[in-house]
């Protein structure tokens, strides 16, 4: 077979090599087994140990996931715990042992296969990622049945790269990165879950691949581009060479990042801004400083109300900030209010089943009706504020009135914390986030009202554009450089510095490198990436001109093309940083 490239969405930087291993999670079969009477009791009985040991499993992964990516990315299986008690599973499949006199995987495997079918026909992304989560546990609970082979990524003996349809979030936890060097999925785009935990795991990954498992074989030569989204099957030499060529300049650049951690993000015309870090638990908080950032422009508070049953207390709270005031030191961190709903689980908070999540009950507007969960994080903040430069930021700010009601129950918690004679800091700078298209359009009326912005683009881009960033049939329309996208940005900026403020940027868009060259000439004053990602985008910004860069940016603000926009930051960054980027 000849030499093939496919396109995809780039999900995780870097080059991998090597031969393809079919994954299919999916699928699992058991064979009919028809039951005698006194039989019926001991296979309920069966199956409900079956049921035990995939709670417990459950429980593991979720512990594996906790340590390696926090306990946002772990609360994952929080909700699997929460599907067992689904009736399909706690009712439906005993009784139908006990009716139909059948052995309980032959009931569960065909049960999952009606439900696979009507999910198939959904059109809403959310429900049947929903369904995702069901098929992942029945399938688990189907393998503890039959004693099919578990773990099958885990006990790899040789280097591969994974070729599936998706990975549930079971398989990822267990990924050995020692023989996984990448994988490609069918399905998924840039913010999906599989994406972010290649990330974090550090291996090159391309997403959203649509048909790549019904067109390679296993023991297929895999190269997976994830700095460009390519995938290439079968290579010639010629090109085989050229990527090995590429993957040793990649990781030798990695390597040379590791002696900028104690430089400023500086360019080389002298025009420095803030490098920060975005940190969802406070174990990535001996991190950050390690890997060069200056501070954390977002501290996502979503770990303390998640995977747990009771709303956390004051006293809770007041722990975890203190604690990053005291790592942080005098560097400032930003505590962002409660952000749950949306693709975040909204736990016990938002009883609602809601058929559009990112429309309906979820950050400021929750926090808003639930004043007394809102005031009691706004008060934990307040007291630890004593301990470092710590400022608080509202997220999914849509109204003025958001911003009012928000600043007024902060000052009662001032008042409050006064009269108990609480230790505490006031006159805390105040912020918002810019996610939604109202926000940014009236930017220049908010920053009144606020001591600064922060530009959240993951939402910023899903709610312009109208695509849902977890819908793998849209994500094709998921365009960081879109033209509306980068007036709304300038707007914002532009706001803030007219008013004497400061503006910063804190959603994946700050963390691709090949964006960094324009959002440099956008003139924020911040940029808060991941941990992982700091020293590279401090590299490109000490190789950036400034004034090179607002040029760009510029030119970028007339183009009516996300294409033109990158063919013009291709052609116009200094030749070094081009071979870096492109």
């Amino acid at each position: 077979m000849g030499e093939k490239i496919y396109n995809g969405i780039p999900a995780s930087g870097g080059i991998a090599i090597g031969p393809a291993l079919l994954y299919h999670p999916q699928g699992l079969s058991a064979p009919r087994r028809i039951l005698r009477a006194e039989e019926t009791k001991g296979e309920v009985d069966r199956y409900k140990e079956a049921m035990a040991k995939t709670r417990a499993q459950i429980s593991e992964l979720e512990a594996k996931m906790k340590d390696k990516l926090g306990e946002e990315h772990a609360a994952i299986f929080q909700a699997h715990q929460v599907v067992l008690d689904d009736p399909l599973f706690m009712d439906e499949i005993p009784q139908a042992i006990q009716t139909r006199r059948l052995n309980a995987e032959f009931l569960l495997v065909e049960a999952l296969d009606k439900f696979r079918a009507v999910m198939a026909t959904l059109d809403d992304s959310y429900f049947r990622e929903r369904g995702g989560d069901i098929q992942d546990v029945g399938n688990r609970l189907i393998k503890n049945l039959t004693g099919a082979e578990k773990d099958v990524l885990k006990k790899l003996d040789r280097e591969v790269v994974v070729i599936a349809v998706d990975l549930a979030p079971s398989d990822t936890v267990n990924m050995p990165t020692d023989t996984i060097k990448g994988f490609c999925t069918d399905v998924g785009g840039r913010t999906s879950h599989v994406a972010i935990v290649a990330r974090s795991l550090g291996l090159p990954a391309v997403v959203g691949m649509q048909s790549l498992t019904a067109e390679v074989q296993d023991g297929d030569m895999i190269i997976v581009d994830g700095n460009k989204g390519l995938v290439v099957v079968n290579p010639l030499t010629p090109t085989l060479k050229q990527y090995q060529r590429l993957k040793e300049s990649y990781e030798a650049f990695q390597k040379s990042l590791e002696e900028l951690r104690a430089l400023p993000a500086l360019t080389p015309d002298n025009h420095q801004v803030t490098l920060a870090a975005n940190v969802e638990v406070p174990q990535e908080l001996d991190e950050i400083f390690r890997h060069g950032a200056e501070g954390i422009g977002l501290f996502r508070t979503e770990f303390l109300f998640l995977n747990r049953e009771e709303i956390p207390t004051e006293e809770e709270q007041y722990s975890a900030y203190k604690e990053l005031a005291t790592k942080t030191g005098v560097s400032p961190a930003i505590v962002r209010t409660l952000d749950l709903g949306g693709d975040k689980f909204l736990s016990h908070l938002n009883p609602l089943n809601e058929s559009n999540p990112f429309l309906g009950l979820r950050a400021i507007r929750l926090c808003l009706k639930r004043p007394d969960i809102f005031k009691a994080q706004l008060r934990a903040i307040l007291r630890a504020a004593v301990h470092g430069p710590i400022k608080v930021m509202f997220p999914m700010i849509s109204t003025l009135a958001e911003v009012r009601e928000s600043k007024i129950l902060l000052n009662l918690c001032v008042q409050e914390l006064k009269r108990e004679g609480q230790v505490f800091r006031s006159g805390i700078e105040v912020g918002a986030m810019i996610e939604i298209p109202s926000a940014a359009v009236m930017a220049d009326l908010l920053i009144q009202e606020l001591d600064f912005l922060s530009i959240g683009t993951n939402d910023l881009i899903q709610y312009t554009l109208a695509v849902d960033r977890v819908n793998e049939a849209v994500a094709y329309l998921y365009d960081p450089l879109h033209p509306a996208i980068l007036r709304l940005i300038k707007m914002t900026v532009d706001a803030c510095h007219k008013a004497g403020k400061w503006v910063g940027i804190c959603g994946e868009m700050a963390g691709d490198p090949q964006f960094v060259p324009l959002l440099l000439g956008m003139e924020l004053d911040e940029f808060s990436v991941s941990v992982s990602v700091i020293p590279e985008i401090k590299k490109v910004i000490r190789m950036m001109p400034f004034e090179k860069s607002k040029e760009i940016a510029q030119a970028a603000l007339q183009m009516k093309t996300s294409e033109e926009v990158l063919k013009l930051i291709r052609d116009n960054v200094p030749p070094e940083l081009k071979a870096i980027l492109f």
